[in-house]
């Protein structure tokens, strides 16, 4: 999944692999709280997910907001829908 997010991010080194990390890491804990627990980390809709929630949380402020409205919308999607939750 880092390398995914890092070509999302268009990030060719290794620099920031500890603060992606992070942020990875957050974005499956705030999925876990929106009752989203059964997925991979190879599934396109979880893959999107955290895509957003890098763009938002490392991108530049005038952009960030955008990509975290989408990520939002795209959790509250996935946390009604029954394939992802307990």
């Amino acid at each position: 999944m880092l390398d995914a997010v890092k070509l999302s991010l268009r990030l060719l080194e290794d620099d920031y692999d500890t603060e992606i990390l992070d942020i990875i890491e957050g974005c499956k804990l705030d999925l876990k709280l929106a009752g989203i627990v059964k997925y991979t980390d190879d599934d396109p809709l979880i893959l999107r997910a955290v895509t957003l929630y890098a763009k938002g949380h490392f991108g530049s402020a005038n952009t960030g907001e955008k990509f975290l409205q989408s990520y939002e919308s795209l959790r509250n999607s996935l946390s009604v829908a029954g394939d992802y939750s307990v």
